[in-house]
């Protein structure tokens, strides 16, 4: 009774912490992140996802892993138990496993191994866990039911489920439609790994933020109706 009631309270927590305008400003400055880096990067350091794939993937994790982190655990599920400052610790923490995560599975879906690759997957990978495990974990923290729901299951039931669930999925699916002309024979430089990975990954990205924010519109209607 004591884990249904915890449960039951998390879940009030979650539908009443988000509104279709918050998630929209929510998305907007973790969209505007993405924008800031390259934009960093293109006029102060010259540099670009073609010419230092690796230094500049650096640079836009560290800036989009610090929003999401910063933003999202001001939504944590248990504000009673979890302070602001732990929960923006174990989105931290959760950085680095994430990016493991998503490495080995790039690598057993054909990413290229070697020494001459490894700064490259390991910024790679550390964007993607910025896209999909940095924030469930500042909000989720290790509740497994919404990690299970969200990632194996993908039925987001809240709005703040749909607004980390979707641009998650996104991130990955682009990513994965992002690989596709890696090993066709054009002999362009963006074809490298991880480059065009990397742009179809945070193309999938905003798209999936955009859909949430969508779903997170309609989920307050449907509150709504059903109050009144």
């Amino acid at each position: 009774m004591a884990d249904q009631s915890k449960r039951e309270k998390e879940k009030e927590n979650l539908s009443k912490s988000i509104s279709a305008p918050q998630a929209f400003l929510i998305h907007l400055i973790s969209g505007l992140g993405l924008a800031i880096s390259l934009w960093v990067a293109h006029n102060f350091y010259s540099i670009n996802l073609v010419s230092h794939p690796s230094i500049t993937l650096r640079l836009i994790w560290i800036v989009e892993s610090a929003i999401v982190i910063l933003i999202y655990s001001r939504f944590r599920i248990d504000p009673q138990q979890c302070s602001y400052l732990k929960a923006v610790v174990r989105g931290i923490l959760a950085l680095p496993v994430g990016a493991l995560v998503n490495a080995l599975g790039a690598i057993a879906l054909g990413a290229p191994v070697g020494i001459q690759y490894l700064p490259k997957t390991i910024n790679w990978s550390l964007l993607m866990s910025s896209f999909t495990v940095a924030p469930a974990a500042s909000v989720f923290g290790s509740s497994w039911t919404y990690w299970q729901r969200i990632f194996a299951q993908t039925k987001p039931n809240e709005p703040l489920e749909y607004m980390i669930c979707i641009p998650a999925h996104g991130a990955v699916i682009g990513g994965w439609f992002g690989a596709w002309p890696m090993p066709l024979d054009w002999e362009r430089p963006w074809q490298e790994w991880p480059i065009c990975v990397t742009y179809g990954a945070m193309t999938g990205y905003l798209v999936g933020m955009l859909a949430s924010s969508g779903f997170v519109l309609a989920n307050g209607r449907r509150q709504r109706l059903k109050e009144d």
